[in-house]
């Protein structure tokens, strides 16, 4: 069995998909409401690329996959992932 991790292990791969430091962005369970950010969910390794699950009740929040030219992101088991951005 894989020790988990922090999310800060996923934060390189997700900041090739977005323009923003997703470290602070906010990610809400679909399963129990936990909101908080996604560098303190908790990560596992060792599946087929790696999933991440809320700090609260451990339920799946989203799965990251990566192949040669192509990723997959599963965020089924979040509500919402919430971008703090500067006024323009």
């Amino acid at each position: 069995m894989s020790i988990p991790l922090d999310g800060n292990v996923m934060v390189g791969a997700l900041e090739e998909l977005f323009s923003f430091d997703v470290s602070v962005a906010v990610v809400e369970c679909a399963g129990c409401g936990h909101s908080g950010a996604v560098a303190a969910v908790v990560v596992y390794t060792d599946a087929p690329g790696m999933v991440a699950r809320c700090p609260g009740c451990t339920d799946v929040l989203f799965r990251l996959v990566r192949a040669p030219g192509r990723v997959w992101l599963d965020m089924r088991g979040s509500l919402c992932l919430r971008v703090d951005m500067p006024d323009a």
